[in-house]
């Protein structure tokens, strides 16, 4: 096991070059350039000053080079945009992003794979039918679009729920902060809980069809406990393949859902660093998100270990 850690840890970090490799050249061969030097006050002689002073009247490379050595070092730069170390930007973003997309994926988990099982347990009833049809709309629902509808209703006619926001000023609670939290959550969630739903009822009714389910029942094991005990486990094993691949979705997800409902997490920072062609910003970001998503998928091989016996690691 500590040998195949050590592997997939060393394929992780070229993996993780790569990454920003990429996008320091898709960023650096954008039009235009960062907004620090798109001012229109600005002199050509202080705007050259400027392309010396942060490196980009060098090649690209070198830019990259210099970039790699200072976050070796655990710099990752200043923020053109807002003056700041991108490190304090991103530190106050990530708990948010983390808090908000995390709810949405236990949200999901927990509605949707018990559903699953249920439409699996009644196929082809009205209840599979039903739960299908749900599901093909929520994965059909544009998140932008959803999300405004949401607040639309919730927010302005029924003004049951904030509309954006992290806290009502000046009520820094934790009820507070789960009231502005419920909006975003269902936005985000509803189309990572259609898919769920899918996935599972597959799983679930290729594993009720296997001979060891048969056998179960055929001993006199009571329904519930074939279900739960017998073919849930194996029917998990693809089920936490999908929620290790919604897991870099959830983020891309939430710039669009941090945007609608002003929610101050990672995917606005990226948003704005983004329109403001912001580079350290945008790698950092890059940077930290690429470690959250190589890490989640670590986590998500180890524990078929621990779902299928048969998986060996050593």
């Amino acid at each position: 096991m500590t040998g195949y850690i050590l592997r997939r840890l060393g394929e992780s970090i070229a993996l993780i070059l790569v990454i920003t490799i990429f996008t320091f050249a898709l960023i650096s061969s954008a039009p235009g350039g960062p907004s620090i030097l798109l001012d229109p006050n600005m002199s050509p002689e202080d705007t050259a000053r400027l392309r010396t002073l942060y490196g980009f009247d060098r090649p690209v490379y070198e830019q990259y080079l210099l970039w790699l050595w200072q976050v070796l070092q655990g710099n990752l730069g200043f923020s053109f945009g807002v003056g700041r170390p991108v490190s304090e930007l991103i530190a106050s973003a990530l708990p948010a992003t983390l808090l908000l997309s995390g709810a949405a994926l236990l949200v999901a988990a927990i509605i949707a794979i018990p559903l699953g099982i249920l439409a699996a347990v009644k196929r082809n009833s009205w209840i599979d039918q039903t739960l299908t049809t749900v599901s093909f709309f929520g994965l059909s629902l544009p998140v932008f679009w959803y999300g405004l509808m949401l607040i639309i209703l919730f927010a302005v006619i029924l003004r049951w729920l904030p509309a954006g926001g992290m806290f009502t000023p000046g009520q820094n609670s934790i009820g507070n902060l789960l009231l502005h939290l419920i909006l975003p959550v269902v936005a985000l969630s509803t189309s990572i809980m259609a898919e769920l739903v899918r996935y599972t009822r597959s799983a679930m009714i290729g594993v009720l069809r296997q001979d060891y389910v048969r056998t179960a029942r055929a001993k006199g094991v009571a329904e519930p406990v074939v279900i739960t005990r017998h073919a849930f486990r194996t029917a998990m094993i693809p089920v936490v393949t999908l929620l290790g691949m919604l897991i870099p979705r959830l983020v891309g997800g939430a710039a669009v859902t941090e945007s609608v409902f002003s929610w101050p997490g990672m995917g606005r920072l990226a948003v704005s660093a983004a329109f403001n062609q912001d580079y350290p910003t945008i790698m950092g970001i890059t940077l930290v998100i690429s470690v959250v998503v190589v890490v989640s998928n670590l986590i998500v091989d180890l524990l078929y270990a621990k779902l299928d016996p048969r998986v060996s690691y050593s």
